[in-house]
């Protein structure tokens, strides 16, 4: 009795370790390596790190070819950060119910989950400058600088892409829930120690002040307050972004959580001396609108978008955009040709604020298309079914030529000594990026 009761008991202890090591999922350990992710440790992974940046690709995407080395560059570099940053890929094209559940179309797809929360990367690619964008992430929502060096040091590897703002004996608390709010556009900072060299440095002759800067762009802002209530955000939102915004596809995602409208201006090329000294005028002119949003763009650099607003008039031109597709043109200021740009500048925002205007609508396709625009798979099966039904049309066409054709002996046997030429049928399974 005793001996069956103890072959039961290790049976059972078998059992439950067989168990054990079949349903328990593979420890995820930040290691410096890609982390590979499917179906099974997606979920445990994105719980187990504060950061995480997720990769979903597909094997046939060159894009996601190019940027693989630079994911393998990038994490052993940001695993070593006081606070982690885990890199991990997933293979989109193969665990579909992954790539559906986190709405990717188009690859590669890259989007960071700090504390599970996940947002779309939109950031460089390269693997150093990757490292520096991501750096951000993992620090503190409120860095704490005690020393003039220390701010300084702080701007220095804020590096270009963030906007930074520095409160100057500013209690943290200040501006604690904007950091938290607008975290992922920009540093916040708050400088408990400093010298009268530095405000000298950073143009403030008072405190409190919270200084903004703006490094890509060269720009520099103060404000000394009311602190509290909407203006310290108006403050915070109107210097996420330069004075005057150089239209590109990245910005133009930048500017959808803005609901200012935008004065748009549209030049032959953003290169040319005449543009740049038009910039310095829609600059002057920006400070003074802040409740308005200026920006540029050259019909060289980015023909496709600027074609929407009827560039057959004469260039350069103003118009007013929402990110509709629809536009206003003022009615006067058609074009900024005649007086001097600075005097036509504020004639068409004068004409717009006093309703002198004309609803007209964009050309083409979709400005929110263009806006979102990327390499979309569903492109790709459109493109095919396409090709598919043209070669289809073809073959029935050759058919019936074939049908009223009748070869004789001699082309018979002429036929059957031509070598076989390979068929290569595009296959459902093939894709291309």
């Amino acid at each position: 009795m005793i001996t069956k009761m103890r072959l039961l008991l290790i049976f059972g202890f078998v059992l439950l370790i067989h168990f054990c090591s079949v349903n328990a999922e593979p420890s995820l350990s930040v290691d410096g390596k890609v982390l590979v992710l499917d179906e099974s440790n997606f979920e445990s992974a994105i719980s187990s790190f504060d950061h995480i940046l997720v990769d979903f690709y597909a094997p046939w995407c060159g894009h996601c070819k190019r940027l693989s080395p630079e994911l393998d560059a990038a994490a052993p570099v940001l695993a070593a950060l006081k606070n982690p940053i885990v890199i991990a890929k997933v293979d989109a094209d193969k665990f579909t119910r992954l790539a559906k559940k986190y709405d990717v179309d188009a690859y590669p797809t890259i989007l960071l989950f700090n504390h599970g929360i996940p947002t779309e990367y939109r950031g460089p690619r390269k693997a150093e400058l990757l490292v520096r964008y991501l750096k951000k992430f993992a620090a503190s929502d409120v860095s704490i600088l005690d020393s003039d060096s220390v701010v300084n040091k702080f701007v220095e590897e804020a590096d270009t892409f963030f906007p930074i703002y520095i409160g100057f004996g500013l209690d943290s608390s200040a501006i604690e829930k904007l950091a938290i709010k607008y975290k992922k556009n920009a540093w916040f900072s708050v400088a408990k120690d400093f010298s009268e060299d530095l405000m000298v440095s950073y143009d403030f002759d008072k405190v409190p002040a919270l200084v903004s800067l703006n490094p890509k762009y060269n720009e520099h802002s103060t404000f000394y307050g009311p602190f509290e209530g909407e203006f310290l955000e108006d403050f915070v939102k109107q210097n996420l972004i330069p004075l005057v915004v150089p239209v590109s596809h990245d910005t133009l995602k930048l500017l959808e959580g803005d609901d200012r409208k935008i004065v748009l201006t549209i030049v032959e090329d953003e290169d040319e001396e005449r543009s740049r000294e038009l910039v310095k005028l829609l600059k002057a002119a920006a400070s003074a609108n802040r409740d308005l949003i200026f920006g540029y763009v050259g019909v060289k650099q980015l023909e496709e978008f600027a074609e929407k607003f009827d560039i057959g008039t004469k260039l350069p031109k103003m118009v007013i955009w929402d990110k509709s597709d629809d536009y206003l043109s003022v009615v006067g200021s058609e074009s900024m040709e005649g007086e001097d740009q600075a005097t036509v500048i504020t004639k068409f925002v004068e004409g717009y604020r006093e309703g002198r205007t004309i609803k007209k609508t964009v050309s083409g396709p979709s400005l929110m298309k263009f806006i979102h625009g990327s390499f979309d798979i569903r492109m790709v099966y459109f493109l095919v079914f396409i090709v598919a039904v043209v070669m289809l049309i073809q073959n029935i066409n050759k058919g019936d030529d074939e049908q009223h054709r009748i070869p004789n002996q001699d082309q018979v046997h002429h036929a059957s000594s031509v070598p076989e030429v390979e068929n290569k049928e595009y296959k459902a399974g093939d894709k291309e990026d």
